[in-house]
């Protein structure tokens, strides 16, 4: 059967808008019982026991990996397995979070009362507030919704992408309360390309030793361009007698100076007339991620890199080395 382009186009784009507005429904209709359950997985000591069947299924598993790498200890069960042993799993100071669109589900309905009999707090998110499952629950998260994206409103989709979403908001309601830094989620993220992008350090990628352009005040013009010929760097550090880094000078300052006519003495100029001062550094223990930031907004093609106790200079940063990194 053949399709018209344009039709599967308009139809692709009507069932993620549908989506995208049962999202933004979830933005309208949160509430007190939201602030509620932030409230309550909070004070609990345990982890955030998310369980359901099908597709809430799937959704929990992913609600549960976002929680575990946000520092709130999570973990998906199946509801079918918790009633045939894996209930042993679940301790006393757990938190419970049931997914239903329809809150009929048969299976997770059966290991609600089990887990209340054990005194667990049970939040839901469901569509209907009057289903078996928001009855079993201590706090309800309704989705409001009025029909699926799916054209027959039978495959879950609007149901599911909404339940996904205010687990996310759940998440990050508590990563944020809980005082979660990048540093944390680093911690959490060693592999990968996210890991790298979060671990790295700018003395893992900076250039010193003999690499590291280096000269004093009283050098002149010359000395810097030779040195920065040497070590291939499009910029030299500029250190006072204390060895402290007292300026920074690049190809632009190079080429700024002598549209300016600042170069008096042409090559024999002191690099201390034309040099940058108080130039933007960073340390050995930046974050490389952190040190691209700072090359992107500041439209420049090098830092110095200095000893956060001494404030000598130790080593460069390259924008190429930073894009070979993938971090520009």
């Amino acid at each position: 059967m053949s399709a018209d382009r344009q039709e599967i186009l308009e139809k692709a784009r009507g069932y993620i808008k549908d989506e995208g507005e049962a999202v933004l429904l979830q933005a309208v209709n949160i509430g007190d019982s939201f602030v509620k359950a932030v409230e309550t997985i909070l004070s609990r000591k345990g982890r955030l026991i998310i369980t359901g069947v099908g597709k809430s299924g799937l959704i929990g598993r992913k609600i549960a990996a976002t929680m575990a790498s946000t520092g709130t200890p999570a973990e998906f069960i199946h509801p079918v397995e918790a009633l045939h042993g894996d209930l042993g799993m679940v301790s006393a100071n757990d938190t419970i979070l049931a997914l239903s669109y329809s809150g009929g589900s048969e299976e997770t309905n059966r290991i609600l009362p089990l887990l209340r009999q054990q005194g667990l707090p049970v939040i839901s998110i469901t569509n209907q507030e009057d289903s078996r499952m928001a009855r079993l629950s201590d706090i309800v998260l309704p989705l409001h919704l009025e029909k699926e994206a799916c054209p027959l409103n039978i495959v879950p989709t609007s149901s599911t992408t909404a339940t996904l979403a205010i687990g996310d908001a759940l998440a990050l309601s508590l990563m944020e309360l809980k005082g979660f830094s990048r540093d944390c989620f680093a911690k959490y993220h060693p592999g990968g390309n996210l890991g790298k992008l979060l671990n790295l350090k700018v003395e893992n990628i900076m250039h010193s030793g003999r690499e590291n352009p280096l000269v004093s005040e009283d050098s002149t013009l010359k000395a810097a361009l030779e040195v920065m010929s040497e070590t291939k760097a499009g910029a030299v550090s500029v250190t006072g007698k204390d060895g402290r880094l007292s300026g920074f000078f690049t190809d632009g300052d190079l080429r700024r100076s002598m549209c300016r006519g600042l170069l008096t003495h042409g090559l024999d100029t002191k690099i201390s007339e034309v040099m940058t001062h108080n130039p933007i550094t960073v340390t050995p223990e930046t974050g490389a991620l952190q040190a691209a930031a700072v090359i992107s907004s500041r439209h420049i093609d090098n830092l110095p890199v200095i000893d956060s106790k001494t404030g000598c200079p130790v080593g460069i940063v390259d924008e190429k080395d930073l894009l070979k990194e993938g971090l520009l």
